[in-house]
């Protein structure tokens, strides 16, 4: 299935992964690429407690992660954004 088509089907389903209060933890970087070895693409959500407790927007914490776990950010929509794996 191509890369797009992936992603829209993404777009629609729930969350892979989710961070909380704890935050861009080591534990939460390790799933998330996990997953992205999965399945190149991960939908994240980012709990509201997250962002209060470190007054920063989805979109920087969505280009935060994407450079820990080397992917690029394809989406970002209200507090949740999708991940697809660099190429190498």
């Amino acid at each position: 299935m191509p890369k797009k088509e992936i992603i829209k089907e993404v777009i629609h389903s729930t969350a892979h992964v989710r961070i909380g209060k704890s935050g861009i933890s080591e534990r939460v970087i390790n799933e998330i690429k996990r997953q992205l070895d999965d399945e190149e693409v991960v939908k994240v959500k980012v709990l509201r407690s997250y962002l209060r407790v470190s007054g920063k927007r989805t979109k920087e914490i969505a280009r935060e992660v994407a450079e820990k776990v080397n992917a690029i950010v394809a989406d970002v929509r209200g507090h949740t954004f999708i991940l697809v794996k660099k190429r190498k």
